[in-house]
C-alpha cells in the first residue's frame, strides 16, 4: 500500500467517526439540495438543456485541438496574449515572469481550482510574493492555513461559529462575531488590496472559442475587482475550458448557477475579451491566458474516461456522494475531490498512488444523474478500476481471491457445496480485515435463491 493510500484511509476513518464535523456538512449539503431543488423550477425540460450541453461539450473534446486554436487566435486579435503550459512548472515558470517584470510586491487573486492544482499560493510565497484571496471562502481556508474544501464552496466544512472563532484567534475580532461582521472586515481589509495591486490573477468558468473570450463567474464581484483594477490580468485555465460559441452561453450559464448553488443565475457574469482597448477606462493593459495541460491529455487519451473533461466543475456530484458526504473533501488528498475528482486524479497523478480513489465509490449512480453534462461517473470509476488492474497494480491477494470467488459463482455445483454456517465461516476468515473493523460483512443466507424460488413455486411460502 503506498503513503498516499495509507494517508486517505487513516484520515477517511477519522472523519467519518467524527460526529460533529459530519452533522456540519450535512447541514450545509442540505441547505445546497433545497437551494438547487428550487433552481430547477426554473427549466420547463431540464433534461432537454443537459443533453444540449452534453453534446456541446463532447462536440469540444472530439475536436479539442480545432477549438483552442481558434480560441487562441481570436484572443490574440483582441490584443490578448497566450501562453501553453505544458506542466505546473511551466505555468508557474510564467507567471513568476510577469510578475517579477511588473515587480509586483503581491497578487490579487480570485477563487480558481486550477491555481490550487499547479500550487500557485506556494510557489509566489516561497519567492516573497504574497497572494491575496479574495474569495471569502478561499479567504477563510487561506487564513485557516488550509486547502478548499469543496469545488465550489471552499469553506463547507466550517460553521459560522467556527469562523467566528478563527477571525477572533487571527484578527482579533471580537468573540462570536456575526457572518455581516466579518464580511465588513474582509472587505475593509481588501479594498486597498484591490485598488494598488498590480498583477490580478484569476481562472476561468470558460472559454469562448468564436470570440476568444474568457468567462468569470461569481457572486461578490471580487473577480470584477480583481480584473478592473491591476495593470496585469493573469488566467489560468484548463484546456478542457473552452466552449464553442458566446450563443452557448444562454445554456452553460444557467446550468452552472443551479447545480453550483441553486440560483438562476450567478449575481456577477463577465465576459472578457481582452486588455483595456483604446478609449476605455477600465481593464488591465495587458491580459494573459495560460492554457495548461498538466495531463489532462492523458485523461484525453483514455478511450472512456475522456468524458469526464466534460465536467463544468459545478461541485453538484460531490453534494450527491455518500462518500464524500462521509469523509470530507480533504480526506480525499488531492485538489479535485469527489466522484469527478476519482476518475481524472489517477490520471492526472498516476494510477500508482491514486487508484484507491476509483474504489471509494459506492457506484449507487447519483453523480450522474445530478450532473449538468451527464457524464457517467460512476460508469467511469468502474473503467478506472479495470484499467489498473490491467496495468498490474493489484495485490497477489486481490488477484487469487478474484480468481476463486470468480470460478465458484460460474459452477452452480460449487456455490451450493456447504452450509451457511460454513460459509460465514470462511467469509469472515478471509474478508474480514480487508472490509475494515467498523464494518459488518453481510452473511449467506440459509438458503439461497433457487431454493427460495423452487419453494415458491411449489407453493410451500407465500
Amino acid at each position: 500500500m503506498t503513503e498516499v493510500y495509507n494517508k486517505f484511509k487513516n484520515d477517511s476513518v477519522a472523519v467519518s467517526a467524527d460526529t460533529g464535523h459530519r452533522a456540519r456538512l450535512g447541514y450545509n449539503i442540505g441547505r445546497y439540495d433545497a437551494a438547487v431543488k428550487a433552481g430547477k423550477l426554473q427549466y420547463a425540460n431540464l433534461e432537454l438543456a443537459k443533453r444540449r450541453a452534453a453534446f456541446l461539450k463532447n462536440k469540444v473534446i472530439g475536436d479539442l485541438e480545432k477549438f483552442l486554436v481558434e480560441f487562441e487566435v481570436n484572443f490574440e486579435k483582441n490584443g490578448g496574449k497566450i501562453i501553453w503550459a505544458q506542466d505546473a512548472s511551466d505555468a508557474l515558470k510564467e507567471i513568476e515572469a510577469i510578475i517579477r517584470k511588473k515587480e509586483a510586491g503581491y497578487v490579487v487573486k480570485t477563487k480558481s481550482m486550477v491555481s490550487e492544482e499547479i500550487g500557485l499560493n506556494e510557489h509566489l510565497a516561497g519567492i516573497g510574493v504574497e497572494s491575496v484571496e479574495t474569495d471569502l471562502g478561499e479567504y477563510i481556508v487561506q487564513t485557516a492555513g488550509e486547502k478548499p474544501y469543496h469545488i465550489v464552496t471552499p469553506a463547507m466544512h466550517k460553521s459560522k461559529e467556527d469562523v467566528a472563532d478563527l477571525f477572533h484567534q487571527k484578527f482579533k475580532l471580537p468573540s462570536g462575531s456575526s457572518p455581516s461582521q466579518i464580511m465588513a472586515f474582509v472587505r475593509n481589509q481588501l479594498r486597498d488590496k484591490f485598488f494598488n495591486a498590480k498583477v490580478g490573477i484569476t481562472g476561468a468558468n470558460f472559454l469562448i472559442a468564436d470570440t476568444g473570450s474568457v468567462c468569470l463567474t461569481e457572486n461578490e464581484g471580487n473577480g470584477l475587482m480583481t480584473t478592473a483594477f491591476p495593470d496585469i490580468h493573469i488566467v489560468i485555465a484548463g484546456i478542457e475550458k473552452v466552449i464553442p460559441s458566446i450563443r452557448n452561453l444562454d445554456l452553460f450559464w444557467p446550468l452552472l448557477a443551479t447545480h453550483g448553488t441553486g440560483q438562476k443565475l450567478t449575481a456577477y457574469n463577465s465576459i472578457i475579451s481582452g486588455p483595456r482597448q483604446e478609449g476605455e477606462t477600465d481593464g488591465p493593459s495587458e491580459m494573459y491566458v495560460i492554457l495548461l495541460d498538466n495531463s489532462r491529455t492523458q485523461v484525453l487519451a483514455q478511450k472512456h474516461q475522456r468524458r469526464a473533461l466534460a465536467c463544468i466543475r459545478c461541485g453538484a456530484c460531490l453534494n450527491a456522494c455518500p462518500v464524500y458526504k462521509t469523509i470530507g473533501g480533504h480526506a480525499y488528498g488531492t485538489t479535485y475531490s469527489g466522484p469527478i475528482g476519482s476518475v481524472i486524479t489517477p490520471w492526472m497523478k498516476g494510477p500508482g498512488e491514486y487508484k484507491h480513489l476509483s474504489d471509494a465509490s459506492t457506484l449507487c449512480g447519483a453523480c450522474t444523474e445530478v450532473c449538468p453534462v451527464k457524464i457517467n461517473l460512476h460508469e467511469l470509476l468502474l473503467y478506472n478500476r479495470n484499467d489498473s488492474v490491467k496495468m498490474g497494480y493489484h495485490t497477489a491477494f486481490d488477484s487469487v481471491t478474484m480468481f476463486t470467488w470468480k470460478r465458484i459463482m460460474l459452477n452452480r455445483k460449487w456455490m451450493d457445496t456447504g452450509t451457511a454456517r460454513l460459509k460465514n465461516f470462511i467469509l469472515n476468515k478471509v474478508f474480514a480485515k480487508a472490509w475494515g473493523s467498523r464494518r459488518s460483512l453481510p452473511e449467506v443466507s440459509e438458503k439461497n435463491f433457487r431454493q427460495l424460488w423452487e419453494e415458491r413455486r411449489d407453493g410451500n411460502i407465500s
